[in-house]
């Protein structure tokens, strides 16, 4: 299959890759790492007027520690940022997700902007961004604007980012004293989760003081749920809270009452895992 007839823009600078997307608008897409978008324009599912590369755009992929925030750039690929000490010792969630996303080829390509602005609701990345309370900056040609991870899946395959913007980097407060937990389930190591759910428990004087959990696969978009996390916090069982709260996505290959379960086994797992460790 081939994709319809595009323009195509290789800005060498950021401010000439936002001029673009200001002019464009949205009959613009940008290029980061191409391995969802370029398989959806393939097929038609995605028709932009014109593509706009930014892997000439320097600066984008920086992995950084800057007043206790880990600063990791949209471009950075999915290897780099899982094979980075930095991410390792600042939010070892990361990792742990990374080692679940795709095959080493597509992570070689795959960055981890371009999976939060696709926002999949089976991709593992914004799930954790959510639990690891993360901040995405946005630019466009007017300045930027920072959104809570919380605040910026806003459903299936949508996000705040605005036509004219672009992904410019996440910004991860330090994790320390946080325990990370994060599995998912999927039918073959690599292929898009069925359910998975990240979690980030902090402990204190030997037991869960505080916890944030998001749930990727499941639902349209990953979310904080409240009560959940405070069953967590509170020793209670808090699998028996989610038929009540979740609105599980259903298909042929799994239902929405098969992904309940899923979400169900999943978090009396980390429950179990979170309070041994605490």
């Amino acid at each position: 299959m081939t994709p319809a007839r595009f323009a195509y823009e290789r800005p060498a600078t950021l401010k000439e890759a936002l001029g673009i997307l200001a002019r464009a608008g949205e009959d613009a897409a940008p290029l980061a790492g191409g391995q969802s978008l370029m398989p959806m324009m393939a097929m038609r599912v995605a028709r932009p007027a014109l593509l706009v590369d930014l892997n000439r755009v320097a600066g984008l992929d920086a992995i950084v520690l800057e007043g206790g925030v880990l600063r990791i750039g949209a471009m950075a690929r999915h290897a780099a940022v899982l094979a980075h000490p930095l991410v390792a010792a600042e939010a070892p969630l990361l990792p742990r997700a990374l080692e679940e996303v795709a095959h080493p080829a597509i992570r070689n390509r795959g960055t981890l902007g371009g999976s939060l602005a696709l926002a999949d609701p089976a991709a593992e990345l914004p799930s954790c961004m959510v639990a690891l309370d993360a901040v995405v900056v946005l630019a466009s040609a007017k300045g930027e604007r920072r959104v809570a991870a919380a605040d910026f899946f806003q459903g299936l395959y949508a996000t705040s980012r605005r036509s004219d913007e672009l992904l410019l980097r996440v910004e991860i407060p330090r994790a320390a004293g946080w325990t990370p937990w994060f599995a998912e389930v999927a039918r073959r190591r690599g292929d898009y989760a069925l359910a998975g759910l990240a979690v980030m428990a902090r402990r204190e004087a030997g037991r869960i003081a505080e916890a944030r959990l998001a749930f990727c696969g499941v639902e349209a978009a990953p979310r904080r749920l409240p009560a959940v996390e405070a069953a967590l916090v509170a020793g209670k069982d808090p699998a028996s809270l989610l038929p009540g709260l979740l609105e599980p996505l259903g298909s042929a290959e799994a239902p929405a009452a098969y992904r309940l379960h899923l979400a169900q086994v999943l978090l009396r797992r980390a429950t179990e895992a979170l309070h041994a460790a605490a």
